[in-house]
């Protein structure tokens, strides 16, 4: 590749990583506000199910009247948009919370932080393509630093089932980022996006129908930090800037930047998860947190610092 060539590239890697960092960001951001509606009296998994299933709604109506050509597929894309949707949507989803009703959610933030590991041993073993050391190595320190923001020592009850939830969101996880690099590269993200939301939103409307959500919670006021506003309204922004802008702008991201290298600034959410609960909800901050939170920095820069260009094809 010509030096030219290379400059060129680098606004491409520098913006995909902008969308990928900008999709963890709203996503994290939005767990106080789920949080919020959870203390004001719905469940999680109602939560869950009215936000996919408003932001689909959402949506989906405005794609196909701005956008119409957005979700045009062919049948042989079936399977992308209903694998995308049952496990980048409704699947990370569904097992994580069958796993923090199990297991301490410290567990849980580690078991489905392994996803990178997974997508990387994918595209090793799999695609074939061998992945530089300082990948391996960026991996490790995010998830070595994950257990120190997570204090996974301080309560480390085992659960089978919860184990194995945890896991398999780690697994639909993993599943999000070579789905959705695959659907990107391809489709155009809105119409992806759409499509995805809507079939989440029916499989979750299986185990948790969103209107199973009170009605009079809906004007029942949520309170964050002193400041109330109605449920409706805290729901209404879970489903715009919490569910459709970051799962937009992960799939922008991954129009341009490999999966093996989106998946690790994952590590974004939840070191501002951790931030908001101390700027929010008044949670002091340890030592080992602060620790642990520069060692996944210093990891997901070290895989972010790898070209992909370095990817090698692994000989027969």
């Amino acid at each position: 590749m010509a030096i030219g060539e290379e400059l060129a590239a680098v606004p491409i890697r520098v913006r995909a990583t902008g969308w990928s960092v900008t999709s963890w960001v709203l996503f994290a951001s939005s767990g106080p506000l789920a949080k919020a509606v959870m203390v004001a009296g719905g469940s999680a998994v109602a939560v869950t199910s009215v936000r996919i299933a408003l932001a689909a709604v959402l949506l989906v109506p405005v794609v196909a009247v701005v956008r119409a050509r957005a979700l045009r597929f062919r049948r042989a894309d079936l399977w992308l948009l209903l694998s995308y949707g049952v496990l980048g949507v409704a699947g990370v989803q569904l097992t994580f919370f069958v796993a923090v009703d199990r297991v301490p959610v410290a567990v849980v933030m580690v078991l489905v932080n392994l996803a990178p590991a997974l997508v990387a041993l994918w595209v090793q073993t799999v695609r074939r393509t061998r992945l530089p050391g300082l990948v391996w190595l960026g991996i490790g320190l995010a998830v070595a630093g994950l257990v120190m923001v997570a204090q996974l020592w301080r309560d480390a009850r085992l659960d089978l089932l919860g184990v194995a939830a945890g896991l398999g969101s780690a697994v639909c996880s993993a599943g999000y980022f070579l789905l959705g690099e695959r659907g990107a590269s391809r489709h155009d993200p809105i119409g992806l996006t759409a499509v995805g939301l809507a079939v989440g939103a029916i499989v979750m409307a299986v185990f948790a129908p969103p209107w199973t959500l009170p009605s009079e919670l809906l004007t029942a006021p949520a309170v964050l930090r002193g400041l109330q506003a109605p449920v409706w309204l805290v729901l209404l922004t879970l489903a715009i800037a919490g569910t459709v802008l970051p799962y937009l702008a992960g799939l922008l991201a991954l129009r341009d930047l490999p999966p093996a290298l989106a998946s690790v600034l994952a590590v974004v959410e939840p070191l501002v998860a951790t931030a908001l609960a101390w700027l929010l909800l008044g949670q002091s901050l340890e030592l080992p947190q602060m620790v642990g939170a520069v060692i996944m920095l210093f990891g997901a820069m070290l895989v972010q610092l790898t070209s992909p260009e370095t990817a090698q094809a692994i000989p027969d």
